[in-house]
């Protein structure tokens, strides 16, 4: 029983006002079911209390900061969206390129506040902290980085950033924990993207950028509630295949949870994990339907990795973007790099997580 995770004990541990209660909820929710569900090894319940704790105090920092900052208006959003492994990722990396796009970093996840100014020692010992993060992910999550590479100075994806609120999908992917996904699927969560939009506030205090660009797969299914916090956002889906994404986002998955549980059932994972999306891809369909067109652009991964470039000058073209000479040749010399650069490849099939070619079809084409 000592081994148990306690919401009360976790809370009490920290030193800083959180705001709102809308944590309490997910946080309760989120406790019963890594005690009950998830089978974490002590390491593993040693991170999962670590990981909450961190995304609560960052929480409680960015409520003080936000407070303390004139309402202003938010730079417009660029949101990519699509199904996990369908290469929102590659999109997402050629889009950053462009100067006039500004994302969140991976050690700006991790270490916000205070704001410090580009190239000081206070960014630099940041970046450090962020790494050790990520070396010691490395270290119990070994092949991760071949599925899903991460590095401190990196754009990464919103699910870090919908954690303040404990709406995120993220605690899915490290342990099994079906009755919080279960709850994450049901519930409102508009209180995550108040949250995100405080920790975009709090970065263009400093800097605003012309355009956030952001990237999340849970971000489909929540075009409501995005727009009732940005209303001028825009979005960029990439359609992929289910068959190929799906047993990939399992195996990544697997990989992460493989660092911190006993046992992983591959069935149960695979199940939960096509429910997820495919309640995500219904929930995304319908909400496209009452989304003003000149809002919303529709690509698909053959052609987009087929073309590239023409794929990028559809979508400055759709969405008015300006498209410099020097950023379309930024773009050119990182398709060349990631075209010879040598691939691990990764071998999953749906069969490994109890699922067929057929059903996957039927529920998510």
């Amino acid at each position: 029983m000592n081994n148990l995770l306690n919401a009360d004990k976790l809370l009490g541990s920290l030193n800083v006002d959180l705001g709102e209660d809308d944590y309490e909820e997910p946080l309760n929710i989120l406790i019963d079911s890594l005690n009950k569900e998830a089978n974490l090894t002590y390491l593993g319940k040693l991170a999962s209390e670590y990981q909450i704790k961190k995304h609560l105090s960052v929480r409680g920092q960015i409520y003080q900061k936000s407070r303390s900052i004139p309402n202003t208006t938010i730079s417009k959003p660029v949101f990519v969206i699509g199904l996990p492994r369908s290469g929102t990722t590659y999109l997402f990396n050629l889009l950053s390129l462009d100067p006039d796009h500004r994302s969140p970093l991976f050690w700006e996840m991790m270490n916000p506040l205070p704001l410090c100014k580009p190239g000081s020692l206070a960014e630099r010992i940041r970046i450090m902290r962020s790494r050790s993060i990520l070396f010691f992910k490395n270290r119990f999550i070994s092949k991760l980085d071949d599925v899903h590479s991460i590095t401190a100075t990196s754009p990464e994806e919103c699910l870090l950033i919908k954690v303040f609120a404990l709406k995120s999908i993220l605690y899915f992917y490290m342990a099994n924990t079906p009755t919080y996904l279960s709850y994450l699927e049901d519930s409102d969560v508009t209180s995550s993207y108040l949250w995100h939009k405080r920790f975009l506030k709090v970065l263009q205090s400093s800097s605003k950028p012309k355009r956030w660009l952001l990237k999340d797969p849970s971000h489909l299914g929540n075009l409501d509630e995005i727009l009732s916090v940005y209303p001028d956002a825009c979005f960029i889906q990439i359609h992929r295949d289910p068959i190929e994404t799906i047993p990939s986002i399992c195996s990544l998955t697997s990989q992460v949870r493989r660092g911190f549980s006993d046992s992983i059932n591959l069935s149960e994972l695979g199940e939960k994990t096509l429910e997820f999306w495919e309640k995500s891809k219904k929930k995304n369909e319908l909400q496209k339907q009452n989304l003003n067109q000149d809002r919303f652009m529709d690509i698909h991964y053959e052609d987009f990795i087929k073309s590239p470039l023409s794929t990028i000058e559809n979508i400055y073209n759709k969405f008015n973007f300006t498209f410099h000479k020097e950023n379309k040749e930024l773009m050119e010399a990182y398709i060349e790099k990631s075209t010879n650069m040598p691939k691990e490849k990764h071998i999953y099939t749906l069969e490994d997580y109890g699922l067929n070619k057929k059903e996957v079809h039927n529920r998510l084409q």
